[in-house]
C-alpha cells in the first residue's frame, strides 16, 4: 500500500473509531459504536456476560493508545489474570490492525510500549500499594468492577485528577452494594451508561437463556444475563431499607471541634 492510501487509512480511523473496530474485523452492535464515538470521560458498562463488554473496551483502549499518543491506558481487575484476559483482547485487535499500527518497542506479558510513547499496561487488583506510582493517566479501564474493592477504587481514581483522564467501568452486577453499584445507580449524569441484557444481545440464543436460567438459579441469573442488582445472600437488611433509613435532617451528637457551643 502507498504512503498515501496508508495516510488516508489512518486518518480515518482516527476520525471514526467504528472505522477502526471494522479494520480490526469487528463490526460493533449499536449501543458499542455509540460508545466508540462517546466523548465522555466517565463510561460505565452495566451488561450481561458475553455481551461485548469487553471487546468494546479492548477497543476504546486501543483506540486511545493509537489516537491519543503518548496515552498511558491502565486495565485494573479484580485479579491480574482477568485484566490480563482484557489486554489479551487488546493485543487481538492489534495484530487484526497490522500496518495500521505504529511500532511496538517494548512489550511483555504485563505491558506493551509503542514508538509513538502510548502505554498499555496491565495491574494487579489485590492491593493498591503497588498501582500508585501511576500518574498522567489517560485511561483507566476496570473490569469486573462490581468485584474490584471500594479501597482500591478511591486509590485509582486520583490518577485521573490532573491528566483529566478517562474512567470505563465494566461489570455484571454483583449485589447492592459497593462503588459499581452506587455509579451504575446514584452517580448522576456525569457518567455515561450502557446498560445491555443478555436478550438485547443477538449472539445468544433466547433457548439457551432459558435453560440456563433453570440450571444457574433465579439469584445468578438474573445479575449475570438480566443485568439486575438483586441482595446479597449475606445481607441481614435490604439495601432499600438502610438508604430509608438515613436522613440529613438529624442533628450530631456532637458539634465539630472549633464549634461554637
Amino acid at each position: 500500500m502507498s504512503s498515501s492510501a496508508l495516510l488516508a487509512r489512518s486518518l480515518a480511523t482516527a476520525l471514526d473509531p467504528v472505522v477502526l473496530a471494522n479494520r480490526a474485523g469487528i463490526n460493533p452492535d449499536p449501543w458499542q459504536a455509540k460508545l466508540l464515538r462517546s466523548s465522555a470521560l466517565q463510561l460505565l458498562l452495566l451488561c450481561a456476560r458475553q455481551a461485548g463488554k469487553s471487546t468494546i473496551s479492548a477497543l476504546i483502549a486501543v483506540n486511545e493508545a493509537l489516537h491519543r499518543a503518548p496515552a498511558l491506558v491502565l486495565l485494573l481487575a479484580p485479579a491480574l489474570r482477568q485484566s490480563q484476559e482484557l489486554f489479551r483482547k487488546i493485543k487481538d485487535v492489534l495484530n487484526a490492525l497490522g500496518e495500521d499500527v505504529p511500532p511496538i518497542t517494548q512489550t511483555s506479558a504485563l505491558s506493551l510500549e509503542f514508538l509513538t510513547g502510548s502505554r498499555i499496561v496491565c495491574l494487579p487488583g489485590s492491593t493498591d500499594a503497588t498501582i500508585r506510582g501511576f500518574s498522567s493517566v489517560a485511561l483507566l479501564v476496570v473490569d469486573e468492577a462490581a468485584r474490584v474493592p471500594d479501597p482500591l477504587y478511591q486509590a485509582v481514581r486520583p490518577m485521573l485528577a490532573v491528566s483529566g483522564g478517562r474512567i470505563v467501568l465494566l461489570s455484571t452486577p454483583f449485589g447492592k452494594r459497593g462503588f459499581f453499584h452506587h455509579e451504575a445507580t446514584l452517580g448522576g449524569d456525569e457518567w455515561e451508561r450502557a446498560i445491555v441484557t443478555a436478550h438485547q444481545c443477538p449472539r445468544i440464543d433466547p433457548r439457551w437463556l432459558e435453560a440456563e436460567r433453570g440450571r444457574i438459579g433465579d439469584w445468578w441469573f438474573r445479575q449475570e444475563y438480566l443485568c439486575e442488582f438483586v441482595e446479597t445472600d449475606d445481607q441481614v437488611f435490604a439495601y432499600e431499607s438502610v438508604m430509608g433509613a438515613l436522613s440529613d435532617q438529624v442533628a450530631p451528637l456532637f458539634a465539630p471541634e472549633g464549634a461554637a457551643a
